[in-house]
C-alpha cells in the first residue's frame, strides 16, 4: 500500500477572480506562496519519500516550496494530474462559464470529460502506486502529490462513490486530502485544510 497526500496548489491570479484555469498555466500569486509555506508547516510532521506534482507552474511550484521547506528531494513530474481540460472555456469567469454552458462539463468544446480526467489519474496514481512498490517493497511508502482541485474532486468522488465532495463544495488552495493506493484500488483515509493563509 502506498500512501498518497493531495496537495491542491496555492492561489493564482485567476483564482481570486473565479476563472477557469484547466491547462492554462498560470502562475501563483504572492498569497498561493504563502499558502504553499503554510501547507509545509502543516505537514511538517509526515513522512513522505517522495514528491510529485501535476507540470502545471502553480503545482509544480507549490511542490517545489513544501520540499525545500522539508528538506525534500526536487519534485517529480506526474503528467497525469494536470488539471482539468476545460477547452473553450478556459479563461472565463465561472458566472459567465455558468451562462453560457451550465454546470456540466459535457457541452463544452474541446474539454475532457469527468470520465477521461478520472481516468488519467488513477492511472497517474496507480504508476506512482507501482514505482513505490518497486523502491521500498516491502515497507509501504508515503508520497506528497501537488495538483489540481478538479482532480482531487474526481478523486474524491471516485474513491467515495461519489459521497465526497458535497456538491458545490470546494475544494480550497493549500489543503490535503490523504488516500491509500493498493494494486488498483483508491481508499479515502482523510482530509483536512492546511491552508490558513486566505
Amino acid at each position: 500500500m502506498t500512501r498518497i497526500t493531495l496537495v491542491r496548489h496555492g492561489q493564482t491570479d485567476w483564482n481570486l477572480e473565479c476563472r477557469i484555469q484547466g491547462s492554462t498555466d498560470i502562475p501563483l500569486n504572492d498569497t498561493g506562496r504563502e499558502q504553499a509555506r503554510a501547507a509545509a508547516v502543516q505537514l511538517a510532521g509526515a513522512r513522505f519519500d517522495h514528491v510529485y506534482a501535476s507540470p502545471l507552474s502553480r503545482a509544480s511550484e507549490t511542490a517545489q516550496i513544501i520540499a525545500e521547506a522539508l528538506g525534500l528531494r526536487a519534485p517529480l513530474l506526474a503528467v497525469g494530474l494536470r488539471e482539468h481540460e476545460f477547452g473553450e472555456a478556459e479563461g472565463l469567469l465561472w458566472d459567465d462559464y455558468v451562462a453560457r454552458f451550465g454546470r456540466r462539463y459535457d457541452h463544452v468544446p474541446g474539454a475532457e470529460s469527468l470520465a477521461q480526467l478520472t481516468a488519467r489519474a488513477l492511472d497517474s496514481l496507480e504508476r506512482i502506486d507501482r514505482a513505490a512498490r518497486r523502491r521500498s517493497a516491502p515497507r509501504s511508502e508515503s508520497v506528497l502529490v501537488c495538483t489540481h482541485g478538479g482532480v482531487i474532486r474526481a478523486l474524491l468522488e471516485h474513491a467515495s462513490g461519489g459521497a465526497v465532495p458535497v456538491p458545490g463544495q470546494r475544494i480550497p488552495n493549500g489543503s490535503a486530502h490523504r488516500f491509500a493506493v493498493d494494486g488498483g484500488g483508491l481508499r479515502l483515509l482523510d482530509t483536512y485544510d492546511v491552508a490558513l493563509v486566505s
